[in-house]
């Protein structure tokens, strides 16, 4: 069978709904649906590698499901930057669905088919927003993953749980009601238009005066504020709420899906909305970048606070997503490239850490970091992959984080704007601050009580956080190869 790329574009759609489907009817036999799971998300990342082949070569592959009204149609577009995203979801999938089960099991959890059924479509919605050929296409997708994420946010079903799921629900709605549908809105009444463009589709109208830069400027606000998955501060409290959900529901929000639709989504509309050249001949995103700098700075400041591992760890990704929007905000080739890889560099660090975090919980029910002393002796594996993914999210070799780091600081210095230069630096320092004395307190000091016997997490908790531990350390060594698949969003045209 000749599998075009526009045919793969709808397996690949098709396949976590087939998944869906096969969960519900499963949900009876956990052995069969699990399995079923594992068999299927392997074979959809398989078919993502088979797209991804064709756009990095060159394609632009298309498919168009239906047009609603003239102009608002449901179509994708597969271009590097998307392809580079559903590879980063379709891939983590898997291993996150090992750890899933795992955790869920070794925890007794209750409605783990629904838990799985709501994963299938929180990856759907993440590969629908990758593939998204228009703004109404990814608008679409961004609010199916907020409604499919929010029963994985309240799983658990206690009050705390529901006010966390209140808190994210509401603020994720809200900011997509008052504000991303209104620059649609605005987008489409200066424009005409929708689908997305190399080098934007807003340039034409700033020369022909249908649109000042004051304007633009307040339209980029918009979008900024809109997409709150991004965890832009002040709209960043959804994020830590959310904490309240199983690990592996922490380890989808902050790597594998809801977080990186958001950053996507500011890049894209970076990108192909505005274009980077007008955003940078205007400066209308300057306001943005101090902003995000303001974010990366205040987040790791809160982090350091926070006793709490996972919230910890939650103010670190509000943190670490700002680098991306500023990335967008700089619009430098530079700081673009940055933005691109710190998606990728990012979801596999995070997601280790997070993976971490529910193993230790797994093993031996501590949540406090000052809980964790000796904790490395007995567990040497998670502790030590702690430490490997510390590396690459505070931005030194051999962690893949490095090289994003690396470029979004050359887009500081192009754009000469020193004093993000030194937020870039002196939140490096602060991620030192609050992630390596984790490890250094696991390793290095005594513990209190009697000594700790080895005891690992299961070895389906514990065999994805290694893997991914070392992904973070491949992806040191395939910069070059990241670089050149997203080096065409760099440019005006393409």
């Amino acid at each position: 069978m000749n599998l075009t790329p526009s045919l793969l574009i709808g397996i690949s759609l098709a396949f976590p709904l087939l998944v869906l489907l096969l969960i519900g009817l499963l949900g009876r036999s956990p052995n069969l649906r699990d399995g079923v799971t594992l068999i299927l998300s392997s074979v959809l990342f398989y078919f993502v590698c088979c797209l991804a082949d064709h756009v990095f070569q060159g394609g632009r592959p298309e498919w168009l499901l239906g047009t609603l009204l003239p102009g608002f149609s449901i179509a994708f577009q597969v271009e590097p930057l998307g392809m580079v995203f559903a590879l980063v979801a379709s891939g983590l999938w898997i291993v996150t669905t090992v750890y899933g089960i795992g955790y869920m099991r070794s925890h007794n959890e209750q409605h783990q088919t629904r838990f799985f059924a709501c994963f299938a479509v929180a990856i759907f919605a993440a590969l629908a927003a990758a593939f998204s050929a228009n703004l109404f296409t990814l608008f679409v997708a961004y609010e199916l993953m907020t409604i499919s994420t929010y029963p994985l946010v309240t799983h658990h079903g206690t009050e705390k749980a529901k006010r966390g799921g209140r808190t994210y629900l509401g603020i994720l709605l809200f900011t997509s009601i008052a504000f991303f549908m209104m620059a649609i809105g605005w987008t489409w009444s200066i424009t005409h238009t929708l689908d997305f463009q190399p080098g934007g589709i807003l340039q034409d109208s700033l020369e022909s005066g249908n649109v000042q830069p004051w304007q633009l400027a307040l339209l980029l606000a918009l979008f900024a504020f809109g997409i709150g998955k991004a965890a832009l501060m002040p709209f960043h409290r959804w994020l830590p709420a959310a904490m309240v959900a199983p690990t592996p529901v922490s380890a989808l929000l902050h790597a594998v899906a809801v977080v990186k639709v958001g950053v996507f989504t500011i890049l894209k509309v970076a990108i192909y909305v505005f274009g980077i050249d007008l955003i940078s001949e205007t400066h209308i995103g300057d306001w943005l970048a101090y902003l995000a700098g303001a974010t990366i700075l205040l987040a790791s400041l809160v982090a350091m606070t926070k006793d709490n591992l996972k919230a910890r760890l939650a103010y670190s990704t509000v943190s670490q997503l700002a680098y991306i929007t500023l990335g967008a905000a700089l619009a430098t080739p530079a700081s673009v490239m940055g933005g691109g890889m710190h998606i990728v560099t990012h979801a596999v660090g995070k997601i280790t850490l997070f993976f971490c975090a529910g193993a230790i919980y797994v093993a031996t029910h501590k949540t406090d970091i000052s809980d964790m002393r000796g904790l490395g002796r007995a567990m040497p594996l998670t502790m030590g992959a702690f430490f490997i993914a510390s590396i690459s999210i505070i931005g030194l070799p051999p962690g893949g984080g490095v090289w994003s780091k690396w470029f979004l600081a050359l887009g500081t210095v192009e754009t000469h704007h020193w004093f993000l230069l030194a937020a870039l630096m002196i939140s490096s320092l602060l991620n030192i601050a609050y992630l390596i004395p984790i490890p250094i307190r696991a390793f290095m000091k005594p513990t209190t009580g009697e000594p700790l016997k080895f005891k690992e997490a299961p070895l389906m908790c514990v065999v994805p956080l290694c893997c991914t531990a070392v992904g973070t350390v491949v992806l040191f060594f395939l910069a070059n190869q990241l670089y050149e698949v997203l080096l065409p969003i760099t440019k005006v045209t393409q």
